[in-house]
Order: C-alpha cells, then sequence, then structure tokens
C-alpha cells in the first residue's frame, strides 16, 4: 500500500470515528424506537407487533436510501429484504442476515425497566432485542451512513443485500423455504451473520462459528391420571422420579455427554484456533462476573470457552410436572415433560445425534412407564468459516481499527441458521455487536452503546474493504 493509499484509508477511518460519535445519541434514540414494538414471535398476540417491526425496519432502511424494500411474507412471520447496488456494480455482493424478532418476557422478573420501555442508563440500552438482534441490525444502519458520509458515495462500496428474518427465535421455520424462493435475488459472494457476539469490548474477536442444536421434547406418562399420593405412594412409579432419574445419567460425573457416540464425528478446532482462544483475556472470575453461572464445571481436558464454543453438550432446558404453580395438590402426576437442548458442532449431523439420543433413552427408560421424544423439525447443524477464507483477515482489520486492538479468534456458543445459508447461499463469516454480560433471552437484556458504535465503526469500513478483496465467485 502506498503513502497516499495508507493516509487515504487513515482519513476514511478517522471520518468515520467522527461520524459515529457524533451521532451515537441518535443511534441510541433509534434502539429505543424499534425496541418498544414488543416482536415476540412465540407469543400469536404478538403477531401484529412482528408485523410492525418489519416495516418499521424496511422503512429505515428506505430512509438510510436502500432503492429496494420489500416485507416478505412467508406463512408465518415476515422477513425484510433490502438491495442496494454500487455504483458501479461491485463484483462483490454481501448479504447481512439477521432478525428482528425477539425473545418471550416474563414483566415481573425485569428490574431496570419493563421489557419494551427501553431506557438508557450508563452507556448501555435496556429492553428486550436491544442486543438480540436489533441492536447489532441499528449498528449496520448507523455503518452505512458513517460509510456513505465519509465516502461521499451516493451507494455502497460493495452490492449490499440484506434479510431480517423474522422467526429466528422460534427456529426459522420457513427460512428454508424462502431461501428457495428468493435465491435468485439473495445470491451473493459472501454472507455475512450479525447474530452473535464478541469476546469483550476492550478484546474484539472474529467469530468463526457457531453451534447448531437439536431440540427435543421427553414425555413420560406413570398413573393415568393425578392420583392422592395417599393412594398409591410406595405402590406406583411416579413419573417425576423416573424422568429424573433418566436426566441424571445423561452426564457423567465429570461432565461428560454419556449418549454413546455423540462425541465420535466432532470436527475439533485447529491447534492454531486452540492457541488463539487460550490468548484470549480470560479468568474464571471475570467469567463467572460476566455470566452470573454460578459455577464453573464441564467436559475436562478443555478450557471453559472452548467447552461453551468448540465442544458439544446436552441441556435440561425446562422440567414440567406435578403443580409447578400455585399449592401443591399432594398428588402424584400423571406426566412430566422436560425440554432438551443437544448443542452440536461442526462435523455432527442432526440425523445421527437424534437417533443416538433415541437409542439412548429407549435403553434406559424404565419399563414401568410410557415416554415419547419429540425431535424438534427446526433442528441445525454447527458451521464454521471455511478455513483460511479471505473475509477473515479483512474483517480482523476492519476490527482492529475499529476498537483500537488486535482482533483475535472465537467462536459463539449459541446456534442459528449459519449452516443453511451457507448451504443455500455463500461461505458464512460473523459480525455481532453482542457481549456473554448483555443478558440475551434473560431479564434485563441490555446492549453497551460504545461496542454497538465500535461495531458500526467496522462495518463501515468493512463495505469498502471487501470491494477490494477477492473472497471468490459469485
Amino acid at each position: 500500500m502506498s503513502a497516499a493509499t495508507d493516509d487515504g484509508a487513515r482519513s476514511e477511518s478517522q471520518s468515520v470515528s467522527a461520524f459515529i460519535r457524533q451521532h451515537r445519541s441518535k443511534l441510541a434514540a433509534q434502539l429505543c424506537e424499534w425496541v418498544r414494538i414488543p416482536s415476540v414471535s412465540s407469543v400469536p398476540e404478538h403477531s401484529i407487533d412482528v408485523e410492525r417491526s418489519a416495516r418499521w425496519l424496511a422503512g429505515s432502511l428506505r430512509e438510510i436510501g436502500f432503492p429496494v424494500t420489500e416485507v416478505w411474507e412467508t406463512g408465518g412471520h415476515p422477513a425484510v429484504f433490502a438491495e442496494w447496488e454500487a455504483q458501479p456494480p461491485s463484483p462483490v455482493t454481501v448479504l447481512v442476515y439477521s432478525h428482528h424478532d425477539v425473545q418471550a418476557v416474563h414483566n415481573d422478573t425485569w428490574l431496570e425497566t419493563r421489557p419494551f420501555d427501553p431506557q438508557v442508563r450508563n452507556g448501555r440500552v435496556y429492553g428486550r432485542g436491544a442486543s438480540d438482534a436489533k441492536g447489532q441490525l441499528i449498528s449496520h444502519l448507523w455503518a452505512l451512513r458513517a460509510h456513505l458520509a465519509a465516502t461521499g458515495r451516493r451507494a455502497p462500496a460493495v452490492n449490499l443485500k440484506f434479510l431480517v428474518e423474522g422467526e429466528e427465535e422460534t427456529g426459522s421455520d420457513h427460512l428454508s423455504r424462502l431461501l428457495d424462493e428468493h435465491g435468485h435475488r439473495l445470491g451473493a459472494n459472501l454472507v455475512v451473520y450479525s447474530d452473535t457476539m464478541l469476546w469483550r469490548s476492550d478484546a474484539p474477536a472474529v467469530c468463526l462459528g457457531i453451534r447448531g442444536g437439536v431440540r427435543a421434547r421427553l414425555t413420560v406418562r406413570g398413573p393415568h391420571r393425578d392420583v392422592h399420593r395417599g393412594v398409591i405412594a410406595g405402590a406406583a412409579v411416579d413419573p417425576c422420579f423416573e424422568l429424573c432419574r433418566l436426566l441424571g445419567q445423561l452426564r457423567e460425573q465429570d461432565g461428560t455427554v454419556a449418549v454413546s457416540g455423540f462425541y465420535d464425528d466432532v470436527d475439533p478446532p485447529s491447534e492454531h484456533e486452540r492457541a488463539a482462544i487460550t490468548a484470549l483475556p480470560y479468568t474464571d472470575r471475570d467469567w463467572l462476573a460476566r455470566t452470573q453461572s454460578g459455577a464453573i464445571w464441564g467436559e475436562p481436558g478443555y478450557s471453559v470457552l472452548e467447552r461453551v464454543w468448540t465442544r458439544p453438550s446436552i441441556e435440561i432446558l425446562s422440567l414440567t410436572g406435578g403443580d409447578p404453580t400455585g399449592p401443591a395438590r399432594g398428588s402424584i402426576p400423571s406426566m412430566v415433560v422436560a425440554e432438551l437442548s443437544v448443542e452440536l458442532v461442526p462435523g455432527q449431523s442432526v440425523e445421527k445425534v437424534s437417533d443416538q439420543l433415541r437409542c439412548w433413552v429407549a435403553e434406559r427408560i424404565s419399563p414401568l412407564v410410557d415416554y415419547d421424544l419429540a425431535i424438534a423439525p427446526q433442528s441445525i447443524t454447527g458451521y464454521r468459516t471455511p478455513e483460511g477464507h479471505p473475509a477473515v483477515d479483512v474483517l480482523a482489520e476492519c476490527m482492529t481499527q475499529a476498537f483500537g486492538q488486535a482482533a483475535g479468534l472465537m467462536r459463539n456458543g449459541g446456534t442459528g441458521p449459519a449452516a443453511m445459508l451457507a448451504e443455500k447461499m455463500a461461505p458464512v463469516v460473523f459480525f455481532g455487536t453482542g457481549l456473554p454480560e448483555d443478558r440475551w433471552h434473560d431479564s434485563d437484556e441490555r446492549a453497551d452503546l460504545d461496542t454497538l458504535c465500535r461495531g458500526a465503526e467496522t462495518l463501515a469500513l468493512l463495505w469498502p474493504a471487501l470491494a477490494e478483496a477477492d473472497i471468490g465467485p459469485h
């Protein structure tokens, strides 16, 4: 790079940073405006709010300058599509994926604010969706504004497309069909997936992959109806007891998953990636404070971050039986239900792991009860960005400039349809503005404004950088 080119890039970076700093309060205000729309996809009463959220986003994209913005009906909740061609057209087309729906809330557990009455306090925006994932999309909106202002362009440096679905929090039920029906309009060289976390605001890291997941519901039935304990206690099987006994065998004492063959197809990270994860600033004390997880435990031979990002797991999300609310009636319940989540990593298949779980339950459950194990159709595989993909280095450089710290490498422990997007569209790279302490899916969800702004700076630098990169065919 010549001195003049280097000076130009530095000037553009400074202009981007100045623009974002100048508009920080507007960024926060726009995020609050969007968070006020309770776009909870899992609650039918909020269907109209998910529709409003989609139209809010389409209008905001239109205001920035997107000549094409559309709300796509899916048979479920709507998705938003937008397209803006570079002038002159670029050989690089980027598809940005994210979601505008949010998780359900328990109003009585929120302390900082009501879930959809967002507040800005101490440099954070509080409210459902502030981080997951409306905040991430707000960073994209202001990144585009900054990119255009800093460069004087009338269109982005790359051909840019957005696909923002409204069903991610319920399993992306209609995404596959949407990709098939609109594939001719969604074609791209690269997918930028914005529904992930950074490591720390002062230690950015490029995410290389996410886990997949199998959701399962295990129902165990004992008596034909709820029966007073004084009638049958000690003479009949208690389905709650049997389910707990069974689930207690899912993990060995050291945390290893006990399902036969569970680890057989795991694609381990390279030594380079393991070293990069080890190099991230980490202490147990910091981890426990940020995640509020209470204790550290898990599969031996791997660090905490390796367990969360690169290893599979099985978790119990809920147990329901008897009288979970109100006074107990003193009855042995007829039925108990457990919701299970199997976290998959690249190499593992949904079908094989599902079969392994079915066989494990069938071999160990008591013959005195009836049971049903239902595997959710929304199960998805894990994904890792292809080794050596040039977009990773480009993104790392842009993050380094924006955050003022050398970007490391990481993965994310959450799940999402990255593998589907890669299979049907293009290779996927990840960039999100969430943090482990943002309380995704929990009460008092929040987003750090400094991180949102640094994220916007990163993306504003990314588009012209990708325009100059050789990132592969369309």
